[in-house]
Parts: structure tokens; sequence; C-alpha cells
């Protein structure tokens, strides 16, 4: 299965950090976001992984081209500084022409998350990974599911509703993949389609019935958009059994694939 990173963005509210290098350059534990990502899709049995990329995309390039066991590409959203990531999956929609997995690109989950909402997918032609807490803030991005069935997603939603957030991935079968592309296609041709994010697309999809929900709950994953998530990150990948050195923790799953960036091999 294929794999859509969305990694066009430059991450202002991690400034100065992001002035010249994006964001999914950072590096947590050492470890640059993207290569955290690639590892654990790699383990999950991900074989093609696309980067959309925009900023800074000389970089991801770098990083990309250090990338060792898993066929991972590039691709350049030349609209990134007018876009959101509306735009950005328009650039990417020839990719969404088989099963595919959408990750956004500050997304950090260890494999577990991913091979979680892989053996969830099925039901419905969309199945997004969402978590459970206590409270929600104006930055969640917030749901409200029916038992496995999405009815809305997004961050203005009547908290009087809401059983949960997206963690910033889903899954597509072929069927949901020509669903959301027709959809990503329509919202951009209206006069806000470029300030829109995609969940927005997920969010009207899912009042028609065909959007799922997995809950990951109990499982490692966090977002990185701003320096406490980021200095949070820091000890969260700590813990994953699977590393980008190629190395595991543990050594049950005999499906690892060894993926290693050149971060790590050169050390």
């Amino acid at each position: 299965m294929k794999a859509i990173i969305l990694s066009a963005g430059q991450g202002r509210r991690l400034m100065p950090l992001t002035e010249v290098t994006p964001k999914c350059c950072l590096r947590p534990g050492g470890v640059s976001i993207l290569e955290w990502q690639i590892t654990q899709l790699a383990v999950s049995g991900i074989s093609e992984i696309v980067v959309v990329t925009g900023f800074g995309h000389d970089a991801v390039e770098e990083v990309v081209a250090g990338i060792e066991g898993i066929n991972v590409r590039t691709l350049y959203n030349p609209f990134f500084r007018l876009s959101d990531n509306l735009g950005t999956c328009w650039v990417a929609r020839g990719e969404m022409d088989s099963p595919f997995v959408l990750i956004n690109g500050d997304t950090l989950f260890e494999a577990a998350v991913s091979q979680h909402l892989l053996s969830d997918a099925g039901q419905y032609p969309i199945t997004l990974a969402t978590d459970q807490k206590n409270r929600y803030d104006s930055d969640d991005m917030k749901i409200w599911a029916e038992q496995d069935c999405l009815r809305r997603v997004g961050k203005t939603l009547d908290l009087s509703h809401v059983n949960g957030e997206s963690i910033g991935m889903m899954v597509f079968s072929r069927a949901g993949a020509e669903i959301f592309v027709r959809k990503v296609e329509e919202l951009m041709r209206m006069g806000d389609g470029l300030k829109r994010w995609y969940l927005s697309a997920i969010d009207e999809l899912a009042q028609t019935g065909v959007v799922g929900v997995s809950s990951i709950h109990g499982l490692s994953w966090c977002e990185v958009d701003d320096p406490v998530d980021l200095a949070h990150a820091e000890q969260v990948v700590k813990t994953w059994p699977v590393r980008p050195s190629g190395e595991r923790a543990e050594t049950e799953n005999a499906g690892f694939a060894r993926v290693q960036p050149a971060a790590l091999r050169n050390k």
C-alpha cells in the first residue's frame, strides 16, 4: 500500500527553528520527524511513500535521498505559500489512484498506530484514526462519531457532541480514494478552496455515511505544532520499540523492515 505524507508547510509556530528548516526536518530524538514517520510506516507494511513538499523542498529531498529500505519519493507543491493542505491534496490527487494512507507531516506515531488503523480498515471507504481524552481545546481537530461511523470533524464542533479527535492519519480504499479526489476537486473550485483544510472534505463526506473511525486510544502518538509539542515529542519517541536506526527494543515482529536514515548510518 502507498502512504502520502503532507509535508509542504513551514511550521511558523516553531519559529525560529523553522526559519529555514521545514517542520518535517526537525529532529526529535536526533532524527527528523519525516524519518520517524517513514520508519514506522515501513514496519507497518507500507511499500511506497510519497512526501508532498513545499517549503524547504531541498532539505526534504536531502532527507529522502538518505533513506534506504523502502521506496520514497517527493512531489512538489509549487503553491504551498498560497494554499492550505486541501490544496496540497489537490496537487497530490494523481497519486490517489489506489488504496492509500494519508498522514499529516507533523503527526508522529509508533508503528502500532498505523498497524491498528490498517487492520481496522475495510468496513468504510475511508477510515479516520482517532483518540480520546478528557478535555478538548480550540486547537484540537475534534470529532463526533456514533459507534464506528464518523458524523463530523472540525475544530469548532459543539462540545456536547465531541467524543474524540483526529490524529491526522486516515486510510482510503480504492472507492474511498475516488470519493475523496472528487470532493477535493469540488472544494478547490470554490472561492475559499485555497484556504481550506482537507479535513473539511472529510467532514462533508462524513455526513454522507462513508467515513468510519478507528480508535487508537492507548497507543503512542503526538503532533508537533509548537516548541512545547517538540519537547514532548523528544520524550515520546524514546519509548518506541522501533527506531530509525533499524534496531528494535522488542523483536517479536518478524515483519520488521530495515530502514536506515543517513543521519544514523553515518554516526
